[in-house]
């Protein structure tokens, strides 16, 4: 199973792409467990994630969140992909 943590500055934007993601998992026949938070919950979070994805908004962000990721991985969801809420290719960005 895979395991992927969204990060926003609220948690409120990424909670559709979080929906697109996991249809797109089931679909595939993929086990992956999908949520969203807020930049200041990510710390909280991250132990029981695989990958951290940081909404474009928050890209600012990439630096500090690799601190808190430590040797986990950080990618910032590519912004066309985020703005049309495509799950499928935020997903295959994930894997």
């Amino acid at each position: 199973m895979v395991k992927i943590l969204l990060v926003c500055s609220a948690g409120m934007s990424t909670s559709f792409m979080v929906n697109k993601m996991k249809d797109s998992a089931k679909a595939r026949g993929i086990e992956a467990e999908i949520w969203a938070v807020a930049d200041a919950e990510a710390a909280a979070n991250i132990e029981k994630a695989d990958i951290m994805m940081l909404g474009p908004q928050v890209r600012f962000l990439e630096n500090k969140m690799k601190g808190i990721a430590g040797d986990k991985p950080v990618t910032v969801i590519d912004m066309v992909a985020y703005g049309s809420i495509n799950g499928e290719k935020v997903l295959d960005q994930a894997l």
